[in-house]
């Protein structure tokens, strides 16, 4: 700070000077001058914004930083300063620092939108997309109606919420067919019987339990946006005092701290459209170790994997590649995906075998070892063999199942999936194609070996 009344008179002479060279447009003279102005003490704290303001719109990161480091020193709660460090790392590719700072400034002005929408983007930028719709919707209560940050709240969500959610919520047979199990669970084990219900998604498992009569639902969800949602609904639906649902994956709930004893019965709704992706193994082997009584009724008790061989040019463009444009490109399908998502029933094939077991979990089992073993399918048509088009078969319980099969499946959110081969194959009607399948306890393995044609069938015989 300036001593004596001289001092303080060209300081202030200084800060003019500089406002008007800014105000004219100069900043390249306008900067020395505000230099001047803070290594005179006067007036800091106002002049370092402006100062680290201009370093920055000239390129001078580095300077800029520092600037605002010193006005930091001086006022560590400065949100502006620490907004405006985060704008610079974000520029500069430093997310995390970027992330911390404008976090700092969220916590000095907490209610400053613009600062809680950017922290927002830096979240979802850097993947914690949680975080970032949290911050979209505390920017939002700040700005209620801001069409920019209600999209965003939208956009972010969807991310969080894969699509098939709503078609599965709106796929009536597989409704009736978890309701039926579920109901008949009940019935044999009574009202009090503790019900756990993995992956609730929307709720609707664990409120289908408790209009059956089960007075204790404990359901856990792992996405946040998904869980908080399903408290909603089921309030929505009155049946919060029977329903408990945790954040959380499976294997952090704990007896005696989320659930109060063991369940009798336990319902989970995580089978992927390829089966096991969605760690159904691991998930039903740590219940049956942790969370389950011994004789628990487990619904699903039963999935499996079906498929058939088939034909489709449609599909083997998504898969193979050969000549293009007078080139050889073929090596190129060493890199295609082992699978394709379809629709059975939206989707050009042409079966070439009759519907064959690929895989079997049996979900009461308490342990299982990843497997592999030869399948002979016996192909019934001509035609260049694309892959197997699978499709899963649920066994909920007693009379009770569910399946997606491609001829007649079209209400649902399960897809079927092609496991296409590595290349073409030409089959004939009454060879056998020799396949290695099985899984590696999350993924289905599908792999031909060879064709073994009729009339080598015949040599044998």
């Amino acid at each position: 700070m300036p001593d004596t009344a001289h001092e303080i008179s060209a300081a202030r002479t200084l800060l003019h000077e500089a406002m008007q060279l800014q105000e004219a447009g100069n900043l390249a003279a306008a900067e020395p001058r505000y230099r001047m102005v803070v290594e005179q003490g006067y007036r800091t704290i106002e002049v370092l914004p402006i100062l680290a303001g201009i370093l920055g719109h000239r390129g001078a990161t580095d300077e800029a930083l520092a600037a605002w480091d010193m006005l930091l020193a001086l006022d560590p709660d400065h949100a502006v300063a620490h907004h405006e460090k985060g704008l610079i790392y974000s520029r500069t590719g430093r997310p995390n620092e970027a992330i911390t700072a404008l976090q700092a400034s969220c916590k000095a002005d907490p209610a400053n939108p613009v600062a809680a929408n950017n922290l927002a983007v830096m979240l979802s930028d850097a993947g914690r997309k949680g975080e970032a719709l949290d911050q979209f919707r505390r920017a939002l209560a700040l700005q209620p109606g801001n069409i920019h940050i209600e999209h965003q709240i939208r956009r972010l969500s969807a991310d969080l919420v894969p699509f098939w959610h709503i078609p599965m919520l709106n796929d009536v047979r597989r409704n009736d067919a978890f309701e039926a199990a579920i109901r008949a669970a009940i019935a044999e084990a009574g009202p009090d019987a503790r019900v756990l219900d993995i992956g609730t998604g929307s709720g609707l498992l664990s409120m289908m339990a408790a209009r059956a009569g089960a007075r204790s639902v404990t359901a856990c969800e792992v996405v946040p946006v998904i869980a908080d949602m399903a408290r909603q609904i089921i309030a929505d639906n009155g049946y919060q005092t029977q329903i408990t649902v945790h954040t959380a994956p499976s294997t952090e709930l704990k007896v005696g701290e989320h659930l109060g004893e063991r369940a009798d019965i336990l319902v989970s709704e995580i089978l992927s459209s390829d089966l096991l992706t969605e760690h159904v193994i691991d998930t039903f082997e740590d219940a049956h170790a942790r969370l389950l009584k011994p004789d628990a009724i487990v619904i699903p008790r039963r999935a499996s994997a079906i498929g058939c061989l088939v034909e489709s040019p449609v599909l083997a463009d998504y898969v193979f590649v050969d000549q293009v444009s007078g080139f050889d490109l073929s090596r190129f399908a060493a890199l295609a995906s082992p699978k394709l998502p379809i629709h059975g029933t939206m989707t050009d094939w042409r079966r070439l075998s009759a519907d064959v077991e690929l895989v079997s979990i049996d979900l009461t089992c308490k342990a299982h070892a990843s497997d592999l073993h030869l399948l002979e399918i016996d192909v019934q048509a001509d035609g260049i063999a694309t892959g197997i088009v699978q499709w899963m078969h649920v066994d909920l319980a007693e009379g009770v199942t569910f399946d997606n099969h491609p001829d007649g499946y079209t209400d649902g959110g399960w897809l079927q999936m092609l496991h296409n081969f590595p290349e073409p194959i030409v089959v004939q009607a009454g060879d056998v194609l020799n396949v290695a399948v099985g899984h590696d306890r999350v993924t289905l393995i599908v792999r031909p070996l060879e064709v073994v044609t009729a009339a080598a069938q015949a040599q044998v015989a």
